[in-house]
């Protein structure tokens, strides 16, 4: 943070981008006390406006996406994964190499750190390219293999709704939503999910949603680009098999 907070103090840049994850999020609000900027949080895309940095980022759960801009001090933007696509740049940037002095005085030092994570075979749930999630209509821990047995056939991340965390079918770490981690994947199904406010604003902005539950009112059919009425354990298990069989 002090070689941060030092580069931004002599160099003066328009705004500081950093990634929407814990750190992120966590270095984004410390940089903004010390550099006396604004955080804006889970954006999606940027512009420039006259030389204005405009963000556009989802509020009050996802139920809007609005567009904010910092009225003085530094625009420091937390930026959702995978939400902007890349693009070539416009001319060749000049890249500056800086070299700053930070001791970190009187700051705790941690000496020992237990990393016990688990380690798995499967794509990382905040960037990978296809996620397949689980909610309360599966009923039980049991039957959430479902989800698992569909993401290995795909090779994708597994996630969840809260409703099927707090159910306990899944750790925390897949929870998926305002609360939990926000993906923008290139597939995202969602398997017996109703869509509630807090879990869309998670995985709205997946490029291709594909819902399938057996209430045909649910929320989730209303960000879905493709929704499947039906069982989910009627229809999870042929597609898989169709998968297999187009793979083979």
């Amino acid at each position: 943070m002090d070689a941060l907070s030092g580069a931004v103090h002599a160099y003066g840049p328009t705004a500081v981008l950093t990634a929407n994850s814990v750190d992120g999020r966590e270095a984004a609000a410390r940089l903004a006390v010390r550099a006396s900027g604004s955080v804006l949080a889970d954006v999606v895309q940027v512009r420039s406006d006259n030389g204005t940095v405009v963000a556009q980022h989802s509020v009050f759960g996802g139920a809007y996406t609005v567009e904010s801009v910092v009225e003085g001090g530094l625009p420091i933007l937390t930026i959702r994964q995978g939400a902007i696509e890349g693009q070539a740049p416009a001319a060749t940037a000049d890249l500056q190499t800086v070299s700053l002095d930070a001791r970190a005085e009187g700051a705790a030092i941690i000496d020992q750190f237990n990393d016990d994570a688990a380690v798995s075979a499967r794509p990382e749930l905040r960037t990978a390219a296809t996620v397949v999630s689980g909610g309360r209509g599966l009923g039980s821990s049991e039957n959430f293999v479902l989800v698992e047995q569909l993401a290995d056939t795909l090779g994708a991340a597994i996630g969840a709704s809260r409703a099927a965390v707090d159910a306990g079918y899944i750790a925390q770490t897949a929870q998926v939503g305002q609360t939990g981690v926000s993906v923008s994947p290139q597939l995202y199904i969602a398997l017996g999910i109703s869509g509630a406010i807090q879990h869309r604003a998670g995985m709205q902005t997946a490029k291709t949603i594909v819902a399938i539950n057996k209430d045909g009112d649910a929320p989730i059919f209303e960000v879905a680009d493709f929704g499947i009425v039906g069982d989910i354990f009627t229809v999870v298990p042929k597609l898989i098999e169709a998968v297999k069989a187009r793979s083979n």
